[in-house]
């Protein structure tokens, strides 16, 4: 009966054996095809510049090609419901805002996906603000300028934002608050439409992310205000912040990556050290410095530990702003 026994484990144990062995190898040859790095925006915006920035360094770290693909839309949902559905194998990734991650599942009444339970964190990626600009054909050039003009004509002028219930729009939205103006809200599909409607006048004034602001606001094209983060930015270091100017707003986007639920901890790890050490590398320190973004790097737990708390920040300014999403 003994040695009955003894078989039979033998002949389990050799099963799970022979089951795991695909997977293990799958996991040890990781990368052993092209990866998709899918983010959520149009191109132009932090996540775009960033994740391609990242992307070229995990390509030649890993000897695998990195390929960012846009699914922009719908408050970022379409790509956050395409990675959900994706295998976790760790060929297809999300280069996510975690901000406008957290305002979706706030925002939106259904979802074809959870926003806490069918993704793997792996590890954030870096912080950044966003810009206060404002047209050159409004004459504001500053912020006390931007609030007498809004308040001498209420509900007449318009602001822009990337995106209805986007971070944009919930921002814009703090501002009138804090300042007491009444404007009304342009949604576009991404920070770069809505600093070009900046451009041509079609609107007032945006919180664009950082990238298009910086490059439009250095050309001349657009008038820089303030930054929302708690200090000065380097790359732009004459323009203010909120805070300086008596406005109690900070906010910041936490770009991390993500992946399906279920991906193996051993590539979950795999990842987490070559976005580390990607961060460390002169290439992405200078794109971090011009986007006016700081590294970040994380362990999972940390990476959710935040998302945690940016959660339920959003989902106040969101009440706030009284933002539903269909």
């Amino acid at each position: 009966m003994q040695k009955t026994s003894l078989n039979a484990l033998w002949a389990t144990l050799a099963c799970a054996l022979a089951l795991a062995g695909p997977a293990a190898a799958q996991t040890a040859n990781y990368p052993s095809k092209p990866i998709t790095l899918v983010i959520g925006f149009t191109p132009g915006g932090i996540s775009d510049v960033l994740s391609r920035a990242l992307a070229a360094r995990l390509t030649a770290q890993m000897g695998q090609n990195v390929v960012v693909e846009n699914k922009a839309g719908a408050g970022t949902t379409i790509a956050s419901a395409f990675v959900a559905a994706a295998a976790p194998d760790g060929y297809t990734l999300y280069f996510q805002d975690m901000t406008t991650h957290a305002i979706s599942a706030a925002t939106y009444k259904k979802l074809r996906y959870d926003s806490w339970n069918d993704f793997t964190m792996v590890s954030l990626v870096a912080s950044t603000p966003l810009m206060l600009v404002s047209s050159i054909a409004s004459g504001a050039k500053d912020v006390k300028t931007l609030v007498a003009q809004a308040k001498a004509r209420p509900d007449q002028i318009v602001y822009a934002s990337s995106g209805n219930g986007a971070i944009t729009h919930l921002v814009g939205e703090s501002f009138k608050q804090l300042t007491g103006t009444k404007a009304l809200h342009a949604p576009y599909k991404g920070s770069s439409p809505a600093t070009q409607a900046i451009i041509a006048g079609e609107v007032m004034y945006t919180f664009s992310t950082m990238p298009p602001a910086v490059t439009q606001s250095k050309g001349g094209r657009v008038y820089p205000l303030a930054v929302t983060s708690g200090k000065r930015v380097n790359a732009a270091p004459d323009v203010p912040t909120l805070k300086e100017l008596g406005l109690p707003l900070e906010v910041l986007l936490y770009s991390g990556v993500m992946g399906p639920k279920g991906m193996p901890q051993e590539i979950v790890e795999r990842l987490g050290n070559e976005i580390r050490k990607a961060l460390a590398s002169p290439e992405m320190r200078t794109t971090l410095a011009n986007a006016g973004a700081e590294e970040m790097p994380s362990t999972p737990a940390e990476f959710a530990a935040l998302m945690k708390v940016e959660s339920e920040k959003m989902a106040r300014a969101v009440q706030l702003a009284g933002v539903t999403q269909d």
